[in-house]
């Protein structure tokens, strides 16, 4: 009795499923979304033959997931798979429209599912990223008991995105960007497939135009897709009643290279992470591209100029002095002028700072000293270098024995002027490369001077 109340189930799904998919009614990304793991294309590295989690999807042994990749890798669709492939009832939860009083309510339904058909649930929630602290809490319990098999999906990073009690509890993959080839196999199907694909028209692509399409989709089969079918629909008969599909039609159907970019997740840490690192790689082609990267993404100029800023300090400093100069003008150019031209401005900083010598002997040297004053707390200016602004303080002997360099030869003294602690602490270590040579040459001067002076030190009382 029960294999029939689970088949009627079932059938019932496919069904509705089936009804709302009407090919009239649904955009091709959706009609052409695979029905099983051989139809499925990509992420060879999790769900190929031999791969545990195939196994796992083929033997129905399933556990909580969280499904990480940019979009249109096939999230969504692997979870529908998994789904149907253990004949579990299968609940789509959006994070975007959807909040906890959803939740128990699909919760209630899964107890049922689970006590009266023996039957499986997977809740499958899309964005999970979205889902405040207390909203993911919600799952928690019934991930638990079993009431349900959990699978979210999400383009942000699980690690800073999904708590850790729910990260705990399910085992986390990664999908990767479709490459082309992979992109072009979806696309072919979807030309030759009448029922649901574009089979039924007459169609005639020129030399190039999937690989365009495969090439601008940067990875995102739904962008593909959507960018063939808009072409093939906007694209009328000529007189033989076929439909000529050339490049030009796919480029101005695609519009806009679908560029992966959140400037608030983690493909915005990881370009501009890129950019620093080709700076200080001294590549000024590969830091004019993520520059470009991130201005074509949307990213504000102003926050690139900051970091500019920040990198002349941090890893070039006296290096070459006028890397800081150049930084800070081209900000005030940006400002001044805005998009796009200000961006010229940018792209000169950049390629000043990829091909200026580079150090770090300011960050480290700065970096010791806020190491040392960690560690050694608040040590007393010493007394001779305090400026004795009461009769108190000079009865005190703020100021006593304090030896006015311009009063000497070469406007040098030898003196003491870090705290008693920390005397003969060197922090700062100049480079031999650009004018951080000249610095040295300098510190090496004064140190002579040190040298020769403290034969012959000064005396006090």
């Amino acid at each position: 009795m029960r294999k029939v109340v689970n088949f009627l189930l079932e059938f019932m799904e496919l069904f509705e499923r089936q009804k709302e998919k009407s090919p009239k009614k649904t955009p091709l990304a959706d009609r052409m979304r695979p029905q099983n793991l051989d139809e499925f294309v990509g992420q060879k590295h999790i769900l190929g033959k031999d791969s545990v989690l195939r196994k796992a999807i083929e033997k129905g042994e399933l556990q909580s997931m969280i499904l990480w990749g940019p979009p249109g890798t096939g999230k969504t669709t692997l979870a529908y798979i998994i789904a149907q492939q253990a004949g579990a009832h299968f609940v789509a939860f959006s994070a975007v429209t959807s909040g906890i009083k959803e939740i128990k309510q699909i919760m209630v339904e899964a107890k049922k599912q689970k006590e009266f058909y023996n039957r499986k649930t997977i809740l499958f929630v899309d964005e999970v990223h979205r889902f405040n602290k207390a909203q993911q809490d919600a799952f928690l319990p019934y991930v638990e008991k079993g009431d349900i098999i959990f699978i979210g999906a999400t383009t942000e990073n699980p690690s800073f995105e999904v708590i850790s009690a729910l990260l705990s509890r399910s085992k986390a993959y990664t999908l990767d960007p479709l490459i082309e080839e992979e992109i072009k196999v979806i696309l072919n199907r979807a030309l030759k497939d009448k029922e649901k694909g574009l089979g039924e028209f007459n169609l005639k692509l020129e030399d190039k135009v999937l690989d365009f399409i495969a090439q601008m989709a940067n990875g995102d089969a739904r962008v593909a897709l959507s960018t063939l079918e808009f072409a093939v629909l906007n694209t009328p008969p000529d007189k033989n009643n076929q439909r000529v599909i050339t490049l030009k039609i796919a480029s101005d159907s695609m519009q806009k290279k679908a560029l992966l970019y959140d400037k608030a997740g983690e493909e915005h840490y990881n370009i501009i992470s890129a950019l620093h690192k080709s700076l200080r790689g001294s590549d000024p082609d590969a830091a004019l591209y993520w520059l470009g990267r991130m201005l074509a993404g949307g990213e504000d100029p102003l926050y690139i100029a900051r970091r500019l800023i920040r990198f002349a300090v941090e890893d070039i400093g006296n290096a070459d002095p006028q890397a800081l100069q150049v930084t800070v003008a081209a900000k005030e150019a940006y400002h001044f002028l805005g998009s796009p031209e200000g961006e010229l401005a940018l792209a000169q900083a950049v390629v000043y700072l990829a091909t200026a010598p580079k150090s770090n002997s300011i960050y480290k040297a700065f970096e010791n000293v806020q190491k040392d004053i960690q560690q050694t707390q608040a040590l007393p200016v010493p007394l001779h270098i305090r400026n004795p602004v009461t009769k108190l303080m000079t009865d005190l002997g703020y100021g006593k024995d304090y030896q006015y360099p311009h009063n000497y030869k070469d406007h040098f003294v030898v003196e003491d002027y870090l705290p008693n602690n920390l005397k003969g602490r060197k922090y700062y270590h100049p480079t031999e490369v650009g004018f951080e040579k000249e610095i040295k040459k300098r510190i090496e001067w004064w140190d002579r001077k040190r040298g020769e002076g403290k034969s012959n030190p000064p005396k006090r009382s």
